[in-house]
């Protein structure tokens, strides 16, 4: 058992967020590379979050019962740890066929091959985790000044 599962909580979801900000800027870095170390155009790239979750053993056997309620202390019970990046996937999409033969990738028929990736799409994607980042730092401040009250209610 911590003592302060909230600013564990919060604080594995600010990391996730930020993740998921420095995947977003890549892609949008990333939008007009022809040629990777793999070969071919660069492929978008998403994340997958999942709980943390906390191993617990009951008779030999492992169970997830819900996620962690502060109020509910079960023996045995699953206690959520937060959120976690799962793992960067890169997209499957077909690229994007342009005609410019001066490229220097251009094919034979004088296609380039760029990412399939949309700006608008990236912007709503990084504006989306910006707010989820600024709900989760909002979360760690409430917290603290929660735990400062009660400190202040125990003098």
């Amino acid at each position: 058992m911590t003592m302060f599962p909230d600013f564990r909580i919060s604080g594995s979801a600010l990391t996730a967020e930020k993740t998921r900000l420095d995947t977003i800027a890549g892609n949008i870095a990333n939008m007009n590379t022809t040629r990777t170390e793999e070969g071919g155009p660069y492929r978008r790239r998403t994340i997958s979050f999942a709980e943390d979750l906390a191993r617990a053993e009951e008779q030999g056997r492992r169970r997830i019962v819900q996620p962690f309620v502060p109020s509910e202390r079960i023996p045995g019970k699953v206690e959520g740890h937060g959120v976690r990046v799962d793992r960067i996937i890169a997209d499957d999409e077909e690229p994007m066929a342009v005609y410019d033969p001066e490229h220097p990738d251009a094919g034979e028929d004088g296609y380039v091959e760029y990412p399939n990736i949309e700006l608008a799409k990236e912007m709503t994607d990084m504006i989306t985790a910006q707010r989820s980042y600024e709900a989760n730092s909002t979360a760690v401040n409430t917290a603290k000044s929660i735990y400062a009250k009660a400190l202040e209610i125990g003098r």
